[in-house]
């Protein structure tokens, strides 16, 4: 018997390049595969209104949120509602707007099926232009240099139904899921893959979208980012104690030291070291707090922030 993978699709107002993508993904895999998929949208409370019966031609279910909730928490919603009410072999996650290509579709499933895995595109080669290029590898850096995680793929991946069933409890998947799933310590891999273009409107993404997308990942690492800071701030600490007592040193026992410049310099490292002492007990007043509290668990939570469920007459049937 043939697997059933569900294609989940998070949205916003992107209904004609959804159109486009459903059209290039009947027209470019194999039609044996084609018919083990059925799609998911995933509506993020869009302003655009769109009938389910524009795409009666696919075997399609959209959920319709209450509210916005953003592209990641989306993500989240869609997997817990699909592995608590629905049944399937694998989960294929992706963007609506073409740039995750319907040609790498069948080389995840067969890695996934090969591996019994989570498998992820990695991105072999961007097509967004240099000031993004740049601002990505920033990103992957201070992601690094912060919790000591190297993250070098999107959402674009597939999942078996179990490990898609044990990341609904998960809560991280919540602000980032690429994020999440490397903190659930689940098994996981990546292959390369090509990023593709845009198929129809404009990309919603801007500089402080960016920003905010790359700040929810860090956030998934919050305690392991604030005990590395604390180190930090501790090693600030002991070089400045350092400084000052060179310094002290050099200003009683030589006559080469110039009027003022000693004070001016304990004062300095005086000031530094209440700074990182202060930064340093905010942080982990913080974290503590942030430990004390209840986290969204999607699996458990979902069904609040759904508003309907609508169907094509291919979807009722199968």
């Amino acid at each position: 018997m043939p697997n059933s993978i569900k294609i989940l699709i998070p949205l916003y107002n992107d209904w004609d390049a959804l159109e486009l993508l459903l059209e290039r993904i009947k027209h470019t895999v194999e039609a044996s595969f084609f018919e083990q998929l059925s799609f998911v949208i995933v509506d993020d409370c869009s302003s655009i209104p769109c009938d389910v019966n524009r795409f009666s031609a696919y075997n399609l279910e959209i959920i319709r949120l209450w509210r916005n909730v953003s592209h990641q928490k989306a993500i989240a919603l869609g997997l817990s509602y699909l592995t608590k009410e629905r049944t399937f072999d694998y989960l294929l996650i992706m963007d609506s707007d073409g740039e995750d290509r319907p040609e790498d579709m069948e080389r995840l499933y067969d890695t996934c099926v090969k591996t019994n895995q989570i498998v992820f595109a990695k991105r072999a080669k961007r097509s967004e232009g240099p000031i993004f290029r740049m601002g990505y590898l920033v990103y992957k850096a201070l992601f690094g240099l912060l919790t000591g995680k190297v993250i070098e793929f999107g959402n674009f991946s597939i999942l078996p139904f179990e490990q898609a069933k044990k990341l609904a409890y998960v809560s991280e998947i919540w602000n980032h899921f690429p994020g999440g799933v490397i903190r659930s310590k689940l098994s996981y891999s990546s292959i390369p893959i090509i990023r593709g273009t845009r198929l129809a409107g404009k990309s919603k993404m801007n500089f402080v979208s960016l920003i905010l997308h790359g700040l929810s990942a860090i956030s998934v690492y919050l305690d392991t980012v604030a005990v590395r800071i604390v180190i930090s701030s501790l090693v600030l600490v002991v070089l400045s104690i350092l400084v000052a007592l060179v310094v002290s040193i050099i200003r009683l026992t030589t006559p080469y030291a110039s009027p003022g410049w000693a004070t001016t310099l304990v004062s300095t490292a005086v000031i530094v070291i209440l700074q990182a002492f202060l930064s340093s007990l905010f942080l982990v007043f913080t974290v503590l707090n942030y430990r004390t509290q209840k986290h969204f668990i999607p699996a458990l939570e979902y069904h609040e922030l759904i508003q309907q469920v609508d169907s094509t007459e291919l979807s009722k049937i199968s």
